[in-house]
């Protein structure tokens, strides 16, 4: 990575960083939001990257991994859901719309008789179309008395005429980071998996696809410790001082002078690592 890309990954970490809101919340906040900063930061750094192979030196005591790490070749296959709740092109609005309640689906793929995505309805499809039966049903009450009914006569439409198509689904060989970009840039909750003729396989959700990019501050933590210092680098780990936040490695002690470039190395070399502040000093 040269020094133009070094740069370009940096200001993507920060713009990451800019991106999460900085008040302080409940708990439950500050996890996601650390989860969306993790998210932002791999996208940043997949678009930054290159084929260098060793990691770049942004700044003194500053070591910014270069290589995507592990999570760079694993595809949806691995993390897709197999079993899908699906409809059928003629499946009545009242039908799909106790289907997706019942079963607390935010969407779901309209198949034909082949099981090939022609399309997928999502709650606002039906909220749409909910919205424009109650607004003409005339006398209060109305809609609610429709919604009650056993066979839906009511004109609200079948899944043929409220799907969006044509469907955004991905392959099971496709990247997750890939499949992980698709869903941001779309703004969906789920992308469903087709093979090469259009059938349905699988289903995978945008916070599978998050926790795939991004493992635990708590995880990387215990690599650092137990594989690199400890049997690695054989470091008795009370002699360094090990904080990460967001990937961000912070290195603090006192060790032999050789090792500390040699730890420092290490670090940024684990997947999930974005950056590596080293504050160790020479003893």
């Amino acid at each position: 990575m040269d020094d133009r890309e070094a740069r370009e990954a940096g200001a993507a970490s920060r713009e990451a960083r800019r991106a999460v809101p900085g008040y302080a919340g409940k708990p439950a906040d500050e996890f996601r939001q650390d989860l969306m900063v993790r998210y932002l930061q791999a996208m940043a750094s997949h678009s930054a990257r290159t084929a260098a192979e060793e990691p770049a030196v942004a700044a003194p005591h500053v070591h910014r991994a270069a290589r995507p790490g592990a999570n760079k070749d694993l595809q949806v296959r691995q993390i897709m859901r197999r079993a899908v709740a699906t409809v059928s092109v003629d499946t009545p609005f009242l039908d799909i719309a106790r289907m997706l309640a019942r079963q607390q689906l935010g969407a779901a793929p309209v198949v034909d008789d082949a099981q090939r995505v022609v399309g997928v309805i999502a709650e606002s499809d039906l909220l749409a179309r909910a919205a424009s039966l109650a607004s003409g049903a005339g006398a209060p009450g109305t809609f609610a008395k429709l919604l009650g009914r056993r066979h839906p006569a009511d004109g609200g439409g079948t899944a043929a005429t409220l799907m969006s198509a044509p469907a955004l689904t991905v392959h099971p060989w496709t990247p997750v980071v890939e499949a992980a970009r698709t869903a941001a840039h779309s703004r969906i909750r789920q992308i469903f998996v087709t093979d090469l003729k259009g059938t349905l396989v699988g289903v995978v959700s945008r916070s599978e696809l998050l926790h795939a990019l991004v493992r635990d501050d708590a995880a990387i933590h215990t690599e650092i410790v137990e594989h690199v210092v400890r049997d690695h680098l054989g470091i008795d780990p009370a002699q360094v001082e090990i904080r990460v936040r967001n990937g961000t490695v912070t290195l603090s002690g006192s060790l032999d002078k050789e090792l500390i470039p040699r730890l420092s190395d290490e670090v940024a070399r684990i997947p999930d690592v974005f950056e590596v502040d080293d504050h160790l000093t020479a003893r």
